[in-house]
């Protein structure tokens, strides 16, 4: 049996307030580039469900630029390394890699001639390095300001020139090869956070926290004059300029992303982004036609300047881990949560993502389950459960005002579709819940850790801490215990089969166990032990015949229920990020989540 990666949908830029993001744009205009954690995310511009991911960097990864060749890919960790990776190859073979400065690195430039790459952050001894990207050799120096840099650009065209932009409110201008300080420029009265050259590298601006944009002269360095006055009422966090030189893209902590006319130095059109905080903008690039920008919540905005007011498409998404996972009865919306409280509803068949709204949790979900009418119910740890109904036919829904006050932190839950119960597991006791109220409770002695009924017997396994599944019976909002089972290790996730014949139980001992219903005995001798980490989740097919498991070893596991010696390993399913949920399509996709922020859907096929 093989397997195959249909979508990725891809995590969102990781944003942190009063952070510039740097965004990378493909030269033949095609991909971008953002970071996200340890991964680097190449988007497809023009259909942003193609999605692919760079995961070698052993820590958090801040920049990442395509070569002017577009053949390779520069990308620049917290730890000071560089590596320069292929763009042709599926595997992202490694070319080289470098350790320009010994701090965390905020800003990567490449020389037009492929051959150089300047480096700057936030170094120990140095904040910036000039090196031959083929040999590490230096080609210079990067100094004579007293902070952090935070923005680089390389001149793409001879005379070479290095521009960089400083915490010490300066720009620092370097002439070269091998580059050598020249002048500083203080125009700035607070952080400069940007500077770009024109493509014809006759000029350069430079943006920062006091809201200016100024210009100057590409070879000279001359200031040549201000973009507004000034340019935006919050901190410019970047700038970008149109293929042809003539206008200039920037975005700002007003909320606005704004387009100047370049000669006139006046603005052409005002994008309002929002009033929330998260509308804050702290990213752009002008890709070809395509006018991109970041908000603070890590959205991706595609601006329509002939409709200011509102982008041509956003992409939505999260940008923390993921949390907890669901499928629409239907089968083709999958909901994904992560522990920011975002909850995203994605179009299994196009890869497209809408926010649910509303006032929802503000804080992790740690359960969700899909309703029969595609409502969504979510327990959060503000101790809630809350409802989330769609207002229409093929409508994302929205939180109602509906709030199930839990009394302590929920766990997990689980729901019938047939008759609307639900049951959610807290940190005290088990909550049976009908109709949008409580119905009864059974306070516990251990700590759950998941829950899961099966509608037909009326059985519900709660897996604990203390390495115990107990199984209730229900008797409309009763509960009675009926059988207990004990593993090595603590329980961490349960799973009826849909035909009701299997309960499948998942711990962190790294072990799958398969139990037969009619009297909860295991149902072979076979130990499915292939995991070397905590197993987190698990999941039955619809024909109830395999069982797909996800663990902390980044692996997905697919176990065949009437073969219990095969089984399909998904190694690295989410490379290093554990899994943290998953679920089935069809009897032949698995839809997985992790910590990495990705959602993915692979093919397995059956035997």
């Amino acid at each position: 049996m093989s397997y195959s990666n249909k979508y990725t949908f891809a995590a969102l830029p990781r944003t942190a307030r009063g952070t510039p993001l740097v965004l990378g744009g493909d030269p033949k205009g095609k991909t971008f580039l953002y970071t996200n954690g340890n991964s680097v995310i190449i988007r497809d511009i023009e259909n942003p469900a193609i999605a692919d991911t760079y995961t070698e960097h052993s820590c958090q990864v801040n920049v990442a630029k395509y070569s002017p060749s577009g053949f390779y890919i520069a990308s620049g960790d917290a730890s000071g390394k560089i590596r320069i990776w292929d763009t042709v190859n599926k595997e992202h073979i490694l070319k080289n890699e470098f350790q320009p400065i010994g701090g965390c690195i905020k800003d990567i430039a490449w020389s037009a001639d492929n051959q150089r790459m300047v480096a700057v952050g936030e170094g120990r001894e140095r904040f910036g390095h000039v090196f031959m990207s083929e040999t590490g050799t230096s080609v210079g120096e990067i100094s004579g300001q007293a902070k952090p840099i935070n923005s680089v650009d390389f001149r793409p065209a001879r005379p070479f020139r290095i521009v960089t932009a400083s915490e010490d409110n300066t720009l620092a201008v370097f002439e070269g090869p091998p580059f050598k300080f020249k002048c500083t420029k203080q125009e700035h009265t607070r952080f400069a956070q940007a500077v770009r050259y024109s493509p014809d590298g006759s000029q350069f601006a430079s943006a920062g926290f006091d809201g200016k944009i100024f210009l100057y002269d590409g070879t000279t360095s001359e200031l040549k004059g201000e973009i507004g006055s000034p340019a935006h009422k919050g901190g410019v966090y970047g700038i970008a300029w149109s293929p042809d030189g003539t206008q200039l893209l920037s975005c700002s902590g007003d909320k606005t992303c704004a387009v100047w006319d370049v000669a006139s130095r006046e603005r052409v059109t005002t994008f309002n982004m929002g009033q929330a905080v998260e509308n804050q903008q702290v990213s752009c690039l002008w890709q070809g036609k395509h006018l991109i920008s970041v908000s603070l919540s890590g959205v991706i905005n595609y601006l329509d300047v002939n409709n200011p007011d509102t982008p041509l498409r956003t992409l939505v998404g999260h940008n923390k881990p993921i949390t907890s996972l669901a499928v629409h009865p239907d089968r083709h919306t999958v909901y994904t949560a992560s522990h920011d409280g975002t909850v995203t509803a994605w179009n299994v068949n196009n890869g497209e993502g809408r926010h649910i709204t509303g006032a929802g949790h503000g804080n992790q979900v740690n359960g969700m389950r899909a309703t029969r009418d595609g409502g969504l119910l979510t327990c959060g740890i503000d101790d809630s459960l809350r409802v989330a109904t769609p207002s229409g036919e093929g409508e994302v829904p929205h939180y109602t005002d509906c709030v199930v006050p839990l009394g302590s932190q929920p766990r997990a839950m689980d729901h019938i579709l047939d008759d609307g119960t639900t049951i959610i597991a807290t940190v005290q006791e088990l909550i049976v819940v009908i109709g949008g109220s409580k119905q009864s409770t059974l306070p516990l002695k251990y700590e759950p850790t998941c829950v899961a009924i099966d509608p037909k017997t009326r059985h519900v396994a709660v897996g604990g801490a203390d390495n115990i599944i107990r199984v209730y019976t229900l008797d409309v909002r009763t509960l009675t215990p009926s059988v207990e089972l004990t593993h090595l290790g603590p329980i961490t996730d349960v799973r009826y089969s849909p035909d009701s014949a299997y309960l499948v139980a998942t711990d962190a001992n790294r072990k799958v166990i398969l139990y037969s219903t009619d009297e909860y005995k295991l149902a072979h001798n076979k130990e499915w032990g292939f995991h070397t980490a905590r197993v987190n989740c698990a999941a039955f097919s619809p024909d109830s015949r395999r069982v797909a498991s996800g663990s902390l070893d980044t692996n997905v596991i697919v176990w065949s229920v009437d073969q219990p010696a095969k089984h399909v390993v998904i190694k690295n399913a989410h490379p290093q990020s554990q899994i943290t949920g998953i679920a089935w399509l069809d009897d032949e996709t698995i839809v997985s989540v992790g910590q990495d922020a990705n959602t993915r859907v692979w093919t397995v096929p059956q035997a």
